[in-house]
């Protein structure tokens, strides 16, 4: 755009009013211009239009805050046009996606709609403008960042820091695994024997014969089998059998501990093993020591460590079958399918659908496509997922019928269709004829349905979820769930973005760490578990938590949004790079953003554990393939 002048005054006018529409887009709260508008435009009466100049808008930042900024901005646009003719098409897609994302987000999270854009003219010229701003940003960030990245070395030699030289270099592993141990260990102290949720309460509930309201989501094979797979059975009984252990012995505490024991030694290999994995990769050691401090000191880590989730030993295997991707691409022509890589695989693949139930999923969505670029490999591929796929489809089809195992409900993969009925129902009540409200009803309880709806979280309504519902009931719901949407599409959408934006939108923060003191199982009155007497330490380490999101700059780590951000550029930046066979290692994580999507939460941190706690390799790896295209590109040359 700049280059369609040839005169450089008028390349740099243009220069200072990107500037400035990208100083807006930062600084200006969308909300703040409404509230203006409606004073322009006297539709409020109640305030002038000098005191919402005053309120609202940039004036709130300050005048010489927003001058710094936009030459700042100019400075860096000039610098970037001075040396770039032409812009990437990938990275404009993203700069784009980027741009929407923070409009989009920003709106939602106000008035849970798209009203800040869609809500009036004036606001979707504004809209247009604040687009623009924020489109330039992304789209010279994207460009200067890869540039920088394609300049960077790898580097084999930490030089003469005997420390960092022992850390990085001799003894990576043990090194990364000690230190991290010694910064957890107050959190291991202060939150001994683990951290439960409600979901791990009600799985040792249930391995104790205890009720849960599981019970309540289906219809039971067997009353006298407790065990649902709502939850993933394998997980239940670890964790439930290890708590039954310890209560025999004498403390159900030392049982829950135990298991956080084994989910501390297995978290600690695998971050100890990535930074191991980025010496053999040469990765710049700055991204290994700030990896480092990241593994170390963002409170993600050590919680999650400490919270006996499903989600936690599920992260350790899909981010260890991500780096077994990496290698099947790299050594395609290497014999990597020899017969210790193969098993490891098949181990991998086996175990990831068993502790989390969309896991079969993410195998299904990345393995097989090794198969396009690896021709003589083939038949070791197909035997390689063939044997995990009998093995999770004997499981549950066969083991855990045999066992009278009650599978999970539909209900649970059907959270995006039911949300969208709710806002449906919620908007367009007066719309609804009599044989689709009995439709709706037979499936989700029609008289409540409105009430219940919550546009971020699904669970009020999917709980009214009829268990007895029949193929004909549901078929019948689909139906009207079908010409609903031709009526007002916009609400389908609508109710889905509301119930998803967080997952790409930076400035949300949501259901984050877990740290609070569950009851259900003492409530019980047969198992003990409680946290010790260090309330203190607790206290402290859960500030440190619950401030750590907002602190400016590296709150941003804990950022879901960002953290998907940062996922799609790495992604870009191996597609500007065009070694496109490499994007098969980033579909594991495609798939969980997916997983994210069709979720009933909005800007749930511990479904995105896969790869939020993935992003220091994922950076390592992206930097290697990045400097592996250069020596491709000296060959061809």
């Amino acid at each position: 755009m700049i280059t369609i002048f040839k005169n450089k005054t008028w390349q740099n006018i243009l220069l200072v009013i990107l500037a400035i529409l990208t100083t807006i887009s930062f600084t200006l709260n969308i909300y703040n211009l409404d509230m203006l508008i409606k004073s322009i435009s006297f539709k409020s009466s109640s305030t002038s239009i000098e005191s919402n100049l005053a309120m609202y808008g940039p004036f709130k930042v300050g005048t010489f805050v927003l001058l710094v900024l936009v030459i700042f901005i100019y400075l860096l646009y000039k610098r970037y046009y001075l040396k770039n003719k032409s812009d990437s098409f990938i990275f404009k897609i993203l700069a784009s996606l980027f741009s929407l994302f923070m409009m989009f987000g920003y709106s939602y999270s106000v008035l849970n709609s798209w009203d800040l854009i869609f809500g009036s003219i004036p606001l979707f010229i504004l809209a247009i403008f604040i687009f623009i701003g924020y489109y330039t940003f992304f789209k010279v960030i994207l460009h200067l960042i890869y540039d920088y990245l394609l300049h960077t070395k790898l580097e084999e030699k930490i030089g003469k820091n005997k420390i960092l030289n022992y850390i990085f270099n001799e003894h990576p592993f043990k090194s990364t695994f000690i230190i991290l141990l010694i910064c957890w260990l107050p959190y291991i102290i202060a939150f001994y024997p683990g951290i439960l949720s409600p979901d791990p309460s009600n799985q040792i509930k249930q391995f104790f014969n205890l009720d849960t309201q599981y019970r309540e989501y289906v219809v039971m094979i067997d009353e006298n089998v407790p065990i649902t797979n709502h939850h993933p059975v394998l997980h239940t009984v670890i964790l439930g059998g290890l708590t039954y252990i310890g209560k025999t012995l004498g403390s159900a505490n030392f049982g829950i501990f135990m298991y956080s024991f084994i989910q501390i030694i297995l978290l600690l290999s695998l971050l100890s093993y990535t930074i191991l994995y980025m010496k053999k990769l040469n990765t710049p050691y700055l991204v290994r020591i700030i990896s480092l401090i990241i593994y170390a000191f963002v409170p993600i880590y050590p919680l999650y460590a400490m919270s006996t989730l499903k989600d936690v030993i599920f992260a350790i295997l899909v981010i260890f079958y991500l780096l077994k991707l990496f290698e099947a691409i790299k050594e395609a022509d290497q014999n990597y399918y020899n017969i210790k890589n193969v098993l490891i695989l098949i181990l991998l693949m086996i175990l990831i659908p068993l502790f989390r139930n969309n896991g079969i999923y993410l195998i299904l969505m990345s393995f097989p496509f090794l198969l396009l670029i690896d021709k003589k490999n083939r038949k070791k591929i197909l035997i390689a997922l063939f044997i995990p796929l009998i093995c999770y489809f004997s499981f549950t089809h066969v083991l855990l019928p045999f066992l009278k195992v009650t599978p999970g409900s539909i209900r649970e993969a059907l959270s995006i269709p039911f949300q969208q009925t709710a806002r449906y129902v919620k908007e367009y009540s007066n719309e609804v004829t009599e044989e689709e409200r009995k439709a709706i009803d037979k499936i989700l309880t029609y008289d409540t349905l409105a009430e219940r709806y919550k546009p971020e979280i699904a669970d009020p309504v999917k709980n009214e979820y009829n268990k007895y519902a029949t193929k004909e009931d549901l078929k019948a719901y689909f139906k009207v769930w079908f010409q609903d949407f031709f009526k007002h599409p916009n609400v389908y959408l609508e109710a889905t973005l509301n119930n998803t934006y967080g997952y790409f939108y930076p400035d949300q923060k949501k259901w984050y760490v877990y740290f609070n003191y569950d009851k259900r199982l003492i409530n019980t009155g047969e198992i003990l578990y409680k946290y010790n007497s260090l309330k203190g330490l607790r206290n402290t380490l859960s500030g440190y938590a619950n401030v750590f999101p907002y602190i400016p700059g590296i709150g941003s780590l804990v950022s879901i949004g960002f953290n998907t951000w940062i996922c799609m550029a790495l992604f870009a930046f191996i597609i500007k790079a065009k070694r496109y066979k490499y994007l098969i290692y980033f579909t594991p994580v495609i798939s969980l953003i997916l997983v994210c999507i069709a979720s009933p939460v909005n800007t749930y941190f511990r479904y995105t554990l896969g790869y939020t706690m993935a992003i220091p390799i994922l950076i390592a790896l992206t930097l290697w393939v990045i400097n592996d295209s250069k020596k491709e590109g000296k060959k061809e040359r």
